[in-house]
């Protein structure tokens, strides 16, 4: 078994969570595997083809946990973006759209300073709304984006086409 489909192996499908007719990707098989979780970083790292990277920006919540570690791995900071109001310091905002309603994200104002060297990373790739807000937040900043990086990405739902500017990567 090779490491993508050892990752892939870790994760469960949860049928009608949160809501009726959704399939949910369950990550804490992975997140509770050591070897798991190590080939996820090891993949992460890899496909970065030793670019430098000085911040590793996380999404708020599930794109912490991998976030974390890889900007350890790299020898980078972690920037966490969160929801609004849940970050102490002054902010940035960025409203975008839900598939019923809007949200605001936000990134704390003196987070990455002007071209620093910027991998983003979170969880699952879906329409692609998130990533796209918090890629504005970055380049408001002027972080220079070299990649957006998922640990999934849900293909049927297109949100690689608000990416298409920039380099994405997803393991599976």
């Amino acid at each position: 078994m090779d490491k993508k489909e050892y990752i892939q192996s870790k994760i469960r499908d949860i049928k009608d969570f949160p809501k009726e007719g959704i399939i949910f990707k369950d990550i804490t098989p992975l997140l509770m595997d050591v070897k798991g979780v190590e080939y996820v970083i090891d993949l992460l790292v890899e496909n970065l083809h030793g670019q430098k990277i000085d911040k590793v920006v996380g999404m708020e919540s599930r794109g912490f946990f991998f976030g974390m570690l890889l900007a350890q791995r790299l020898g980078a900071g972690f920037v966490p973006v969160r929801k609004k109001g849940k970050l102490p310091y002054k902010t940035l905002s960025q409203t975008y759209n839900l598939e019923y309603g809007q949200d605001v994200l936000e990134i704390h104002e003196d987070a990455i300073a002007k071209d620093e060297k910027v991998l983003i990373h979170d969880d699952i790739l879906a329409t692609g709304g998130t990533a796209e807000a918090v890629v504005k937040l970055i380049e408001r900043l002027g972080g220079d984006i070299v990649q957006l990086d998922f640990l999934m990405e849900l293909h049927f739902l297109k949100g690689r086409d608000k990416l298409k500017n920039y380099k994405v990567y997803s393991i599976l």
